[in-house]
């Protein structure tokens, strides 16, 4: 009996888990969907938050950039390519806080934008980055979770 309880607890525990690593998962995917499509609709905007020490062309990198989020985010749909979008994210993710500092150091130039906001993106890149990691790469966890090894 004893048995059967720990083992209806954890399943509501997984059950638990999967839903909040889904609901991580779709908040990853919107992030990125709907941040790909606004490189495209506000280009010139995105432009602006570019360093200028970046050698490209702010336009294309902004466009390269809403590019990758969309393939990424579309690529985390596919449970097959899901844990490599979770890296190209957070590899894009990490590639681009330099215009969240460049923003911050320049705050002057964005006076609708509070300085608090601004401050507050850096620490929220690293909040997003661990989300991209833990909500991507639970299928190898959960692979070696229910190994005969139980992955060790």
């Amino acid at each position: 009996m004893l048995r059967r309880v720990r083992h209806h607890a954890s399943m509501h525990t997984h059950t638990f888990t999967e839903r909040t690593r889904r609901f991580g998962l779709g908040f990853v995917f919107l992030w990125f969907f709907v941040g790909g499509i606004a490189h495209f609709i506000a280009t010139d905007l995105e432009a602006s938050i570019v360093p200028p020490w970046v050698p490209f062309d702010p336009r294309f990198v902004v466009l390269a950039s809403g590019v990758v989020e969309l393939v990424g985010a579309l690529a985390l749909l596919v449970p097959r390519t899901r844990r490599m979008a979770g890296w190209l994210l957070v590899l894009l993710t990490i590639a681009v806080t330099p215009a969240h500092v460049y923003m911050l150091q320049t705050a002057e130039r964005w006076p609708n934008v509070p300085y608090w906001a601004l401050a507050l993106r850096l620490p929220l890149q690293l909040a997003l980055v661990a989300l991209i990691v833990w909500s991507t790469s639970a299928g190898k966890r959960a692979a070696l979770r229910d190994s005969p090894a139980g992955g060790a």
